[in-house]
């Protein structure tokens, strides 16, 4: 389980280019921070976790997609 700040540094070291957003080559990019977001979100790969959470069909997910994935998977301190 993770904490919302443990979380929120999750997602800025996958944000590489600092837009707010983490695509899903970002994703494959970083195998071992993907597998932990599997891990507290409860998805097998980067594309059920855009399929299941991107809720702006804009193909990354935000801090807050993110977030929510992780509440739902009762995953979050």
């Amino acid at each position: 389980m993770a904490t919302e700040q443990e979380l929120q540094s999750l997602f800025n070291t996958l944000d590489s280019d600092r837009d707010g957003k983490v695509s899903i080559n970002d994703l494959f990019l970083s195998p071992g921070l993907s597998a932990i977001i599997s891990s507290e979100t409860n998805t097998t790969s980067p594309q059920e976790l855009l399929v299941n959470y991107d809720s702006d069909k804009d193909g990354s997910i935000t801090f807050e997609e993110l977030k929510k994935a992780v509440e739902k998977a009762n995953n979050l301190n």
